[in-house]
């Protein structure tokens, strides 16, 4: 029988850096979006980028320009499946739906997963990706 673990909450520090007016510390986030900064993290770093373990991040800004169709989706829905299952252990991954905007060479990414050890509803996280420059 599988025991349920629960958490005593997920803390992260806040990439905009601001303060705290009293305790002038840099604001922290916490829980659901931690969570989902450290999965939005993942999909948006390139492989390579993270000094010490190259294995982590993806190919996804590189083909950004390539031909849209389901033989291109299906490969990045994939690698961003990986990148989640492999690099944070926090969720159980339910769904991911990668849309493509061919005209403005974008990608509408949809992330859907459950929080373990943290009682929260299913987590749904969309954004989107395009090149920085055309």
């Amino acid at each position: 029988m599988a025991v349920q673990q629960t958490s005593q909450g997920f803390k992260d520090i806040s990439l905009s850096f601001k303060r705290h007016p009293i305790t002038n510390d840099i604001l922290p986030l916490k829980n659901e979006d931690a969570i989902k900064r450290s999965v939005q993290n993942l999909v948006r770093t390139r492989v390579g980028e993270v000094f010490f373990n190259p294995r982590i991040g993806t190919r996804i800004s590189n083909a950004l320009f390539e031909l849209s169709t389901d033989d291109f989706t299906n490969p990045i829905k994939m690698e961003v499946e990986s990148v989640i299952t492999n690099f944070e252990p926090r969720i159980l991954l339910d769904k991911v739906t990668v849309n493509s905007r061919p005209d403005s060479y974008a990608l509408d990414i949809i992330i859907r997963y459950l929080i373990i050890g943290l009682s929260a509803p299913p987590q749904n996280i969309s954004f989107i990706l395009e090149p920085t420059r055309l």
